[in-house]
């Protein structure tokens, strides 16, 4: 399946991963992202050029936790620039855009991956395994 991808929503989910990504390598951050998350970002990133195809199910989860990651990291961001400045400053504006941007992009990836779901549960007779949703493959 191919999920179509706005200029706007790819630049949002680079720079997001790559703040993400960035913070995981510095030692110096108490918090950084989970072992996986950043191996789902490290997968995510070089992918981000242009539409995404998604042919497994475990290829959209794996893209959905990076993205529910981005974007949790985003909202925060968002909400420290508004009280930090205030909400009609530029950082706010520019800070609202890239999270409202990953958030559209999050909802469509979430929307494919109930489909694959359904597709999975209808071929299958059963919920989706971790066996199927690696090896069920939907071509474009």
């Amino acid at each position: 399946m191919i999920l179509h991808c706005t200029f706007e929503e790819l630049s949002a989910l680079a720079a997001g991963a790559q703040r993400v990504l960035a913070e995981a390598a510095d030692s110096a951050v108490v918090v950084a992202a989970p072992p996986q998350i950043v191996a789902d970002l490290e997968a995510l990133s070089p992918r981000l050029t242009g539409d995404l195809t998604i042919t497994t199910l475990a290829e959209q989860r794996s893209v959905a936790r990076a993205t529910a990651y981005i974007l949790a990291d985003l909202k925060q961001r968002l909400d420290s620039v508004i009280v930090e400045e205030n909400p009609s400053s530029e950082a706010s504006v520019s800070a609202y855009f890239e999270y409202a941007n990953v958030l559209t992009f999050e909802d469509r990836l979430r929307r494919i991956g109930a489909e694959i779901s359904a597709m999975i549960e209808l071929m299958t007779g059963a919920p989706a395994t971790d066996d199927n949703s690696r090896n069920l493959v939907f071509p474009d």
